[in-house]
């Protein structure tokens, strides 16, 4: 299995002529790292995405869908050797480093058909970060159903983050399983990480949606799960009506302050991925406004309580 992905990886990277080394994305380690999600953009080519983000000071870019596909294998940037070396190269050129790469498989199916086909999926994600040299594949936990019980859930979950990290064995991706759906309660997700622990598994912390259904202040919520965090998700939101409506950062009611002082303070070095759901909620700002306002909104937050 590795000598395959290395031998496609290698194959990528001579069939466009270069190879490109970890200096190609060097960052300045003391500064936060920014990077936006695609989901925000879903209608923006990535020649729109990366002219985008290196004009509006961003390290990175977390691969939610192009031009609204989803499935990442399936676009012509990501489908052969010759153009996956391009497209590290497109990269390269505006020294943006690709994050992560958002699948949408779901860890919690029983039914043996289904758990196949997402468990799958997301091993061709794997395949496909190892090949663009991504650090990371983010997957969903990520139902708790009424009608079966919630141990068994909980180790299904664990079983497929165990058999994606052992895939990912032999590469420098790691899974990562995102806070979301219904395991957004702090015990929840701390049971996930021990008993799925390893090497090649962690955790994408979206604040938001762990405050919003728990309102645990993210402190505590930091305090016991920092060593599984190697990615965040930033958005805020006001609810009204029990309805989140999105908006700009610092213009919502997420805890963000004590979130990214939590970070800060405990030595995450990781990126600040910026999430506007765009793709989902159609209605909301434009991504030229919404992703523009993002470093200095940011910053602002971050630098307010040192």
């Amino acid at each position: 299995m590795i000598n395959r992905k290395l031998f496609i990886r290698q194959s990528a990277l001579f069939a466009g002529g270069l190879l490109i080394g970890s200096g190609a994305f060097a960052v300045n380690k003391e500064a936060p790292l920014l990077s936006f999600s695609t989901l925000g953009c879903p209608k923006w080519s990535i020649e729109q995405i990366l002219s985008f983000g290196s004009a509006n000071g961003y390290e990175g870019i977390e691969i939610r869908g192009i031009l609204g596909e989803l499935n990442l294998p399936k676009l012509p940037a990501f489908s052969s050797a010759a153009s996956i070396a391009s497209t590290r190269k497109m990269f390269a050129d505006k020294n943006l480093k690709i994050v992560n790469l958002g699948a949408s498989a779901e860890m919690h199916h029983v039914d043996p058909a289904k758990r196949k086909k997402n468990i799958d999926e997301a091993k061709q994600f794997i395949d496909l970060a190892y090949n663009l040299g991504c650090p990371f594949v983010r997957v969903f936990p990520n139902e708790l159903p009424k009608d079966r019980d919630r141990a068994v859930t909980l180790d299904l979950i664990v079983s497929g983050l165990k058999e994606l990290g052992d895939y990912a064995k032999g590469s420098s991706v790691t899974v990562l399983m995102e806070t979301h759906g219904d395991l957004s309660k702090t015990e929840d997700v701390l049971y996930l990480m021990q008993h799925s622990e390893g090497p090649h598994v962690g955790l994408v912390w979206d604040i938001y949606n762990m405050w919003t259904v728990t309102n645990e202040p993210p402190a505590q919520v930091y305090a016991k799960l920092h060593s599984y965090i190697r990615h965040t998700h930033i958005k805020d939101s006001k609810k009204t009506d029990g309805k989140e409506n999105y908006v700009f950062l610092g213009r919502g009611d997420a805890p963000l302050t004590e979130a990214f002082a939590a970070l800060r303070n405990g030595g995450y070095k990781g990126f600040y991925s910026f999430e506007w759901e765009k793709l989902w909620h159609p209605e909301i700002a434009e991504p030229e406004l919404a992703i523009a306002d993002f470093p200095s909104a940011f910053k602002k937050i971050y630098n307010s309580h040192k």
